[in-house]
């Protein structure tokens, strides 16, 4: 059995690198995947370009080694294939004519797992990429730096089957204690870009600190994400981070409080206390409610000024779903074939381990977090609406949600706020690759661009669904119930991954860590009592 021990990250006490014993196993070298090709040709394919244009197909997509080379129009719906241009003698072609083709997805809060939730890491990286997750940013490493960068550089080789990573680091610590002074913050910014850090994540601090990381680390050319943790928040809100240069904000906490009009703290109860994670999370789901109304004048001006900043809003919706339908979350499909032991054993009630705040869960706390979501949802739509960005991230590992099935879910939920498909695609593919300051190389299909790519037989833009491993489940054409889609191939740097291959080696892996804890083939869960 795992240890579960929860440490209040809010408080500061993350350091750059936290001891070994901490991580997961490492990824095992890669054994799925094909290429990169000199020549291979997707032959037939729709093309949604994630930029916001409309598919358009039949495509034949051209990629030299890891790149896309050319993009050309073979025909029209409904009408045969050109044979005019046909691949030539010697070129790898997959025969895809009526398949999407879709960029590979980002997702910007994409934890490895650690000690604490017991997967290796083979599971959470086979999981993104047969969901079409292709570039992941690694929002604090707390698996360790050195851990999180040996596995950014073998996937940047090609070593092993995950996702291309971005490396984040959680500020934390000075080696002799707290970050005191302001000339320390920036000591220690420099340190993590000295070591490779691609951007550094916040939780808080007090006001002098966070200027001068957040400064420094514009300075030094690394992105910064800020998950706004409650014991900080009523001296440091959203505006005040993105008037500091903080490129994106985690989650929401933080954004409420910016539109507070008749208080300027929370209305806690008397007896909350913020180690207690039920009253954490119960009363963050009454935290919209006290908020600006929609429309307002203070709603619109605080939009209005993020969206001046350039801020990104990456809101992780999935990640907090379970508190609006505990059920649905704990008795999803994927649960029984890809729920890890280990993982599962996490998710249970506990008052130690981060995020299974399930004490006492009740129907007006759902309810409570069912209005939390429409305000919340309300907001992101508007915010896209008037031009800000809002991106993916799925934030997998905790609260009942499994890597890959989360990020998919991201998409169902953005949806559901007021997006078009095609807008939830864009803050799935470019907008996530702008964050990242990477959309000269991914985030959109345009030649010269990495082959970073999506195929599936079933159009998204339909139906998110068709993208979960599990499929989506209906009736077939002889009227039997059935399950259809999920992603075919995943092209990663040119390397082309069958998801199927990658979702059995998930599932076997799955089986047999429940055989090694003695379990049967599905997860164990407490049986039904009448009193």
């Amino acid at each position: 059995m795992h240890a579960r021990i929860y440490r209040p990250i809010a408080l500061s006490l993350l350091l750059l690198a936290q001891s070994a014993h901490s991580a997961p196993p490492a990824a095992p070298d890669r054994v799925r995947g094909e290429g990169p090709f000199d020549r291979l040709v997707l032959r037939g394919v729709i093309v949604v370009n994630g930029e916001g244009a409309p598919p358009v197909g039949p495509m034949d997509v051209v990629i030299k080694g890891n790149r896309i080379a050319s993009i050309h129009n073979v025909g029209f719906p409904g009408v045969p294939i050109s044979e005019d241009g046909r691949p030539a003698a010697g070129d790898r072609v997959l025969e895809l004519e009526g398949h999407y083709l879709l960029p590979g997805f980002v997702d910007l809060h994409a934890h490895f797992g650690g000690g604490e939730q017991g997967v290796p890491a083979e599971y959470p990286a086979k999981l993104w990429l047969a969901h079409g997750i292709t570039t992941i940013r690694e929002p604090g490493s707390f698996n360790g730096f050195d851990w999180v960068l040996e596995h950014q550089q073998r996937s940047e080789r090609n070593r092993i089957a995950a996702p291309r990573i971005v490396p984040y680091v959680g500020f934390g610590q000075g080696r002799d204690g707290p970050l005191l002074e302001p000339d320390e913050a920036r000591a220690w910014v420099r340190d993590a870009a000295r070591r490779g850090a691609r951007g550094i994540k916040f939780f808080g601090a007090p006001p002098a600190i966070m200027r001068a990381a957040l400064d420094e680390a514009q300075k030094q050319g690394l992105g910064s994400a800020m998950h706004h943790a409650q014991l900080d928040v009523a001296h440091w809100n959203v505006l005040d981070s993105a008037r500091a240069g903080l490129t994106t904000m985690e989650h929401w906490y933080g954004l409420p409080e910016a539109l507070f009009e008749d208080r300027v703290i929370q209305d806690y109860p008397a007896d909350y206390n913020y180690s207690n994670e039920q009253h954490r999370f119960g009363e963050a789901g009454r935290l919209w409610e006290q908020a600006a109304a929609p429309g307002s004048e203070k709603w619109n001006g605080v939009r209005d000024e993020l969206i001046g900043l350039d801020f990104t809003i990456n809101p992780t919706l999935s990640i907090y779903e379970a508190s609006r339908d505990l059920m649905r979350e704990m008795n999803a499909d994927w649960q029984t074939d890809y729920a890890h032991p280990a993982l599962w054993d996490f998710f249970q009630p506990s008052r130690e381990a981060h995020g299974s705040y399930w004490f006492d869960w009740t129907t007006a706390d759902e309810i409570a977090w069912k209005e939390n979501y429409r305000l919340w949802m309300t907001f992101l739509d508007d915010y896209k609406n008037h031009g800000g960005r809002v991106t993916l991230g799925s934030d997998s590992g905790y609260i009942w949600k499994l890597y890959g099935f989360g990020y998919v879910r991201e998409m169902e939920l953005l949806q559901e706020a007021g997006f078009h498909p095609l807008e939830v695609l864009r803050a799935a593919t470019i907008h996530g690759a702008q964050v990242l300051r990477m959309d000269d190389r991914i985030g959109s299909i345009r030649p010269g661009k990495l082959a970073d790519l999506v195929v599936t037989a079933h159009n998204p833009l339909e139906n998110f669904k068709v993208l979960y491993g599990t499929g989506h489940f209906r009736l077939d054409e002889a009227g039997q119930p059935a399950r259809v889609g999920g992603v075919r191939y995943t092209i990663k740097d040119g390397v082309v991954y069958d998801a199927r291959e990658l979702l059995a080696d998930v599932r076997a892996l799955v089986a047999e860590a429940r055989a090694e804890a003695g379990q049967g083939p599905a997860p164990e869960r407490l049986p039904y009592i009448p009193e």
